[in-house]
């Protein structure tokens, strides 16, 4: 079922959203050639104490992972294109690394990532990185009332198609409010004009993410990470926004809108 938030709940969870930006930066500028993963995880796990949020992460036992999942951030590099498990993995100059993260403040839910190039950028890799970005930005903008569902999925794949990518469809973008996932499904490739009708007050997380190859994916022995299957590497870009009487509010940035 689909739940509409009011301007009070939606800007509740602005209020997880900004904090999400701000440890996504946080964790930005801490990443470099050197840094082991399990630092930017224990960093994000000191930054959600300290502000007195909740991980959603943290004991998320889904049907399609190995859980509970006992982490409090998914840290996925190069070919790991979704929930990778933090592990001992020290970035190397040209990882690309892909930070995603759901917390929830007073009961209410913000989700965001962000895909980033530690040292060197190999110009495949920013290429990649600036397509989810840009797909994004495209969704974002087809969240408009009275539009439907399928316009912000078909936004997505064609800035995928513009840049010959192709398209997973086993995972994408979802709903949120009180919990982590809830009505809609997102697809990142659909057709403009179908689906549910766009209203004030839906939320959601829009989260393109393409690899370089293959739209096929496979897991790893942790029963978490996702690959792609032909081993190329791939990018991740998520917001939480809100559709209202206009433009769409993201609520996952801290910057002025």
């Amino acid at each position: 079922m689909v739940e509409l938030k009011t301007p009070d709940e939606v800007a509740a969870m602005g209020v997880t959203g900004r904090f999400i930006a701000d440890l996504l930066d946080d964790l930005t500028d801490r990443a470099d050639v050197g840094v082991n993963l399990l630092d930017l995880e224990e960093r994000a796990r000191e930054l959600i104490a300290a502000r007195g949020a909740q991980s959603c992460y943290w004991d998320y036992s889904p049907s399609f992972g190995r859980g509970p999942f006992r982490n409090v951030i998914c840290l996925s590099v190069n070919d790991a294109v979704l929930h990778g498990l933090p592990h001992d993995h020290v970035l190397a100059d040209g990882d690309l690394l892909s930070m995603d993260i759901a917390v929830s403040i007073d009961g209410w839910v913000a989700d965001s990532a962000r895909s980033i190039i530690v040292g060197t950028p190999r110009p495949e890799d920013r290429r990649l990185v600036d397509a989810t970005e840009e797909a994004l930005a495209a969704a974002i903008d087809a969240a408009r009332p009275e539009g439907r569902l399928g316009d912000i999925s078909a936004a997505i794949g064609a800035v995928a198609k513009s840049y010959g990518y192709r398209v997973n469809t086993e995972f994408g973008g979802h709903g949120l409010g009180r919990t982590m996932h809830e009505d809609p499904h997102v697809a990142n490739v659909g057709r403009a004009g179908r689906g549910m009708t766009l209203r004030p007050g839906l939320t959601l997380a829009l989260e393109p993410w393409f690899t370089l190859g293959s739209d096929r994916i496979k897991f790893d022995a942790d029963g978490w990470t996702i690959r792609s299957f032909d081993g190329s590497r791939g990018a991740h870009s998520e917001h939480t926004i809100a559709v209202t009487d206009g433009e769409a509010l993201i609520l996952t940035s801290n910057e002025p809108q």
